[in-house]
């Protein structure tokens, strides 16, 4: 049996990877391929793309790279060809991930999307396409679950998997300090950790009792090297659960690292920069009133979010100082908590094994 796997970006590397895990143990003989990063291949996907040559952010770097974007397309409908899959596992990463939908559909190959897009942030219009060329579609937010019935569309949830990483054994950093680590997650993209890194170290110096550490990936961290020098701060390597269960704060690139902030109970400010263009076309489109999960979830301001001109030194100073007063730190933990019992479920990544092998 023959599987075609497709993640574009670090955590759906990470989710595919568990879910690849669970399949082989249920079924060794599965043949495995796609687009991917290292730790679907630590799991023995064959990866013909790896996602440092897939992760283009925003409406500016998607335009400057369009024809590595139609190249990777017309490469990837070849190779799923030459490949003869019976199924296509489709991890998040919309723009490309649709389009070799409607040709796996075509080609009457079956199509899972794991992790949906977030079409009730914006583009709704690709709801259509959902309807249209995915068979089955398996989300990991239970609010999305009435979104999609309510159109139409079966939809599958077997929890978050985020939550099967919370049980796993974390081991302690060794910094060789007594200080209390404050974390930086700057992303694990070229253009965010280069927009918003310089800003998110320019709070050391007002913060001397407490050690600085960026959660890099292995890619990124020679940037992340360079954009430090001179800086009170420590880098670590593929380690970012280690060093989010290690600190007393965070300050968090938006995106799934705000979620797993959360579920790792670190109290967390999420900072966002992009270029021009891209932010001013988002505020035309994005229907949602935050950017990190931790809100769109609870529906509710429970971090504090500083977006673009907002993102200042001053204002991520002004919130460090409270995070880290009982008050501020009590009052997130305890919306935390009641996140936490709102997401965590077990075993997520073996039940859509399960679930996928059962429908094949």
């Amino acid at each position: 049996m023959k599987f075609y796997i497709i993640s574009g970006e670090k955590s759906g590397d990470l989710h595919a990877a568990n879910l690849v895990k669970e399949m082989m143990n249920k079924n060794p003989k599965l043949q495995l391929r796609g687009f991917g990063g290292d730790r679907m291949i630590e799991e023995g996907v064959k990866v013909v793309k790896h996602i440092n040559d897939l992760a283009f952010m925003g409406f500016t770097e998607v335009v400057k790279n369009i024809k590595s974007i139609k190249r990777n397309l017309e490469f990837c409908k070849k190779d799923i060809d030459s490949f003869q899959a019976d199924a296509l596992i489709l991890i998040d990463y919309p723009g490309f991930n649709f389009k070799i939908a409607k040709y796996a559909k075509e080609k009457g190959i079956k199509v899972f999307y794991y992790i949906s897009p977030k079409v009730w942030a914006w583009k709704e219009s690709r709801v259509d396409l959902i309807r249209k060329y995915v068979d089955e579609l398996i989300v990991i937010f239970p609010f999305e679950v009435n979104y999609f019935k309510k159109r139409g569309i079966t939809v599958n949830y077997f929890g978050n998997p985020i939550s099967d990483e919370l049980i796993k054994e974390i081991a302690p950093l060794s910094l060789h300090s007594n200080k209390k680590i404050i974390a930086l997650l700057p992303g694990s993209r070229k253009q965010e950790i280069e927009r918003n890194l310089p800003t998110m170290l320019s709070v050391i110096p007002d913060f001397p009792k407490y050690q600085f550490v960026i959660a890099a990936t292995k890619n990124m961290f020679q940037l992340c090297t360079d954009l430090s020098i001179n800086t009170n701060v420590k880098i670590e390597k593929e380690e970012t659960y280690s060093v989010l269960k290690n600190s007393e704060i965070a300050l968090v690139n938006s995106g799934t690292a705000t979620l797993e902030t959360a579920l790792f109970n670190t109290p967390q400010l999420v900072c966002y920069k992009t270029d021009f263009v891209t932010y001013n076309l988002a505020k035309l489109f994005v229907k949602l009133k935050w950017i990190s999960l931790v809100n769109i979830i609870m529906d509710k301001e429970v971090v504090k979010e500083f977006i673009q001109s907002d993102m200042t030194k001053d204002n991520l100073v002004n919130e460090i100082n409270y995070l880290l007063s009982e008050q501020g730190r009590d009052k997130v933990l305890l919306d935390y908590k009641h996140l936490r019992n709102h997401l965590t479920s077990e075993n997520v990544s073996d039940k859509v094994a399960e679930f996928i092998l059962a429908k094949i």
